[in-house]
């Protein structure tokens, strides 16, 4: 059987990642490739200096939506993570798409040189 946490706790552990990605961190687009601390990246996306707001009903939501970026490279988003200035990851594993995942971006099809436009990014505690 899962642990099932209550809404508190979520909240709680949920609000843990905005400190740790810290005052200059980043959204991650990449494809299925993406890892720290350079590999399949197609846009970095600079947060705000407090990313998220605080939790709540176990959802951490970014700050400042939406957010947009010149892509760095061409390819199909596949995953997003959020890292620190330093380029560690924070959070690993969150979907992208355009519709029904973590973060939604206009299009996964991604040019080099395009802008990549974040809809939406939320992290739900399971």
């Amino acid at each position: 059987m899962a642990i099932v946490y209550s809404t508190t706790l979520k909240n709680t552990r949920l609000d843990a990642v905005t400190p740790a990605i810290g005052a200059s961190g980043f959204l991650v687009i990449g494809t299925s490739a993406l890892a720290a601390p350079a590999t399949g990246i197609l846009a970095k996306i600079p947060l705000s200096a407090t990313a998220a707001a605080p939790a709540a009903a176990g959802v951490l939501t970014l700050n400042g939506l939406p957010l947009s970026v010149v892509a760095s490279a061409g390819g199909t988003a596949a995953k997003a993570e959020l890292w620190t200035a330093a380029n560690a990851a924070v959070a690993t594993g969150l979907t992208v798409g355009t519709a029904a995942t973590d973060v939604i971006i206009g299009t996964t099809t991604i040019a080099s040189g395009n802008t990549v436009q974040v809809i939406s990014a939320a992290i739900t505690h399971g």
